[in-house]
């Protein structure tokens, strides 16, 4: 179980397998920290267009967490599959088939995607809601308003 957890005491989260034919999501390895979500149908995305891909799978975060679905890292190195919303959020009360909405960001070559291919992972994490506070100034830091590249690097 990811995360140091064991099987014993991780937060159990509801999957409802909308085509059973396909893998329940798991953690590859111990120590992951998402589940793999599979293709639920074969795709083929052109140099730099946009295909939703179904998962198979709808779920049930628990109230003060959210879903993040992400890009698995060699798929994006090997093929330049990624996804225009990354990281994709899964709110607690979303209780549809999880969706990616992917992008092939290579130039010149297809991605096939065939039904069943790990194509992303969905990691499950606590969120904090906050009470939005209109203030007249903020408070300072030594970063300030410093944006991008305002570190150096």
């Amino acid at each position: 179980m990811s995360g140091g957890q064991s099987a014993e005491n991780a937060m159990e989260l509801p999957i409802l397998l909308l085509d059973k034919d396909l893998p329940v999501p798991r953690y590859a390895h111990d120590g992951d920290a998402g589940l793999d979500l599979h293709a639920a149908a074969d795709h083929t995305i052109a140099p730099g267009e946009r295909e939703l891909i179904g998962t198979g799978v709808a779920v049930a975060i628990p109230e003060g967490h959210a879903g993040f679905v992400q890009p698995r890292s060699g798929l994006a190195l090997r093929s330049g599959l990624s996804f225009v919303n990354t990281p994709g959020l899964i709110d607690s009360h979303y209780r549809g088939e999880i969706k990616l909405v992917a992008i092939n960001l290579d130039p010149k070559d297809p991605i096939f995607i065939r039904r069943g291919d790990r194509v992303a992972q969905l990691v499950v994490q606590p969120v904090t809601r906050v009470s939005p506070v209109v203030v007249d100034t903020l408070p300072d830091t030594t970063r300030g308003e410093g944006g991008f590249g305002s570190t150096g690097s």
